[in-house]
């Protein structure tokens, strides 16, 4: 620590025996070992007091460590993080189930009857009976293009072939070919 030789300590010593004296230096050299051994002594307790503290502060990191890992459940944290997920997949559920039911038909109020535009139109519909209303409504009906028929003529016979004998190739009896 202190680039100290012999030499400087027997130096030390000849002023120490000059200035104090030989007859109190064995006193003062006794207090200044007793001091050196308190100062020894404290600059240990400090140690062990800040090496404890640090230690205590490692063992709570450690402990509060300890009891997170303890105290968490992986299960639960999943279900945490998915949650999220189940909410957006609820949401997307039910936008289908109301988009795939069929609107609720409305009904008239009794104390305002609306009257159909077209009388026609009341007529039919009062001719009608109603079929289940909570059904969906039936489907636009589809146009099928109607072609028109041309009429077919009926296929006329062959014209007659004639050959020589005039009988349509049918031969004479006796005729032979």
């Amino acid at each position: 620590m202190f680039d100290i030789g012999w030499s400087e300590l027997l130096v030390i010593g000849v002023v120490l025996i000059v200035v104090v004296g030989p007859k109190d230096l064995p006193r003062m050299l006794r207090t200044f070992g007793r001091t050196t051994t308190q100062l020894r002594r404290m600059a240990g307790d400090f140690r062990k007091q800040f090496d404890e503290a640090l230690r205590e502060a490692e063992m709570e990191d450690v402990r509060s460590t300890v009891n997170d890992l303890r105290s968490m459940n992986p299960a639960s944290d999943i279900r945490k993080a998915m949650n999220p997920m189940r909410a957006v997949g609820d949401e997307i559920r039910s936008s289908l189930m109301a988009a795939t039911r069929a609107p609720e038909p409305t009904v008239p109020s009794a104390t305002a009857p609306a009257a159909p535009a077209d009388p026609s139109i009341a007529a039919t519909a009062e001719s009608q009976p109603l079929a289940n209303t909570s059904a969906a409504p039936p489907p636009p009906p589809v146009a099928t293009p109607v072609h028109e028929a041309t009429p077919v003529e009926p296929a006329s016979a062959p014209a007659p072939v004639l050959n020589g004998s005039g009988l349509n190739g049918a031969h004479r009896e006796g005729e032979a070919k």
